[in-house]
């Protein structure tokens, strides 16, 4: 029993030894091709220092703000030193003719190095490139400030799950049923939260795409709602409502709707409908177009129509349709073109058209007996 355990210690020694050996014999035979690597290697490590303290300074330049420099300097900043150290390491090996044991585990621990590297990195840039996304809009970033820290959660694990893969792989390791177990696990995930991450890609895209933002006036569901977008959150957004209620709807729910944001738009039309009797003069008729445009120019407006548009049971149909120049009306817009016309038409004494009804009532006139049967 005791000759079993010794042999395995035996063997460990046997090997250390070697590699010893090996290494020592290296060194004697290739002394000059190390100094050269090691020279380049060290250069090699205080270039990724340079690189990492000029990530450093891009970082607290850019410390309140979210420009591309910054987000690059954040990421250049979250460069390890096992890393940088790997990378000499890298170096000398390959340009020196180490040993073969040498160089597989110098090779393998810079993969690992590597790709986990690679992975906080690309963290770093795409977190960065959200934050980029909203710093034109602080009340945006306030609203979504809740949901960075999922996002970054959701990053984080999506980023090192493949750097663990990648891994695994380039260690000889069979990962089609690690592939397979988290694609399953992944669905299974998915289809249990289907809702909340449906929402939260939803508010991602709200993120991106802005089709509002909060302090926007909206209407949606082909009108049936409307109101102020008062809060963004990561599964639902809040919208005051016209009579002060507070509307609550799922962010996947609301984007399926069509939404109409008025606090973009950059005009506004009214229209006017009326009707003038058949009485009126066909010269008057030839004016009404002309004194319409005068009214609505006078009170600031654009004229888009103003005319005949056809004819009425009960009288000629006219409308006038304006826009305005800046995004909307003054308050009591309609109340002054409709002032204006009116005052237009009593100067040239035309008026408008009344529903008529004629009942016609036939004369009161006595029953006419039936007649009599012959005999």
């Amino acid at each position: 029993m005791n000759a079993n355990r010794a042999r395995p210690a035996a063997d460990i020694r046997a090997r250390i030894a070697a590699t010893v050996s090996d290494a020592l014999g290296w060194i004697e035979a290739h002394w000059l091709q190390i100094a050269l690597a090691t020279v380049a290697g060290i250069a090699a490590y205080l270039l990724l220092n340079l690189l990492r303290g000029w990530g450093v300074r891009l970082c607290r330049r850019g410390a309140d703000t979210a420009s591309w420099y910054a987000i690059f300097g954040r990421a250049l900043a979250r460069t390890g030193q096992i890393f940088m150290i790997l990378v000499a390491a890298r170096l000398v090996v390959a340009y020196s003719n180490a040993p073969p044991s040498l160089a597989t585990t110098v090779s393998t621990l810079f993969t690992i190095a590597a790709v986990f590297q690679a992975a906080v990195w690309t963290r770093e840039i795409v977190i960065g490139a959200i934050e980029h996304r909203t710093r034109d809009d602080e009340r945006r970033a306030a609203a979504l400030a809740s949901a960075f820290g999922i996002i970054r959660l959701l990053v984080t694990i999506v980023l090192f799950a493949v750097a663990v893969v990648v891994v695994l792989s380039n260690l000889g390791v069979n990962v089609t049923g690690l592939v397979a177990g988290l694609g399953v696990g992944g669905i299974a995930i998915g289809l249990a939260a289907q809702g909340i991450f449906a929402d939260l890609f939803a508010a991602l895209a709200i993120l991106f795409d802005r089709p509002f933002r909060l302090g926007d006036s909206i209407s949606y569901d082909k009108g049936s709602g409307s109101g102020t977008v008062e809060t963004i959150g990561l599964k639902s957004t809040v919208v005051r409502g016209s009579a002060g209620e507070e509307r609550i709807i799922a962010n996947k729910k609301l984007l399926d709707f069509e939404i109409l944001n008025t606090t973009r738009r950059t005009r506004n039309r009214l229209k006017f409908d009326f009707v003038l009797g058949y009485g009126t003069p066909p010269d008057v008729v030839l004016q009404v177009p002309d004194l319409l445009r005068d009214a609505v120019e006078g009170e600031g407006h654009v004229l888009v129509h103003g005319g005949l548009n056809g004819f009425a049971p009960h009288g000629l149909s006219y409308d006038v349709e304006f826009e305005s120049k800046a995004p909307d009306f003054p308050p009591d817009a309609r109340d002054r073109v409709a002032a204006a016309i009116l005052a237009r038409f009593r100067d040239h004494d035309i008026s408008f058209a009344y529903p008529t009804q004629v009942n016609l009532i036939a004369e009161k006139t006595k029953p006419t007996p039936p007649a009599r049967p012959k005999p």
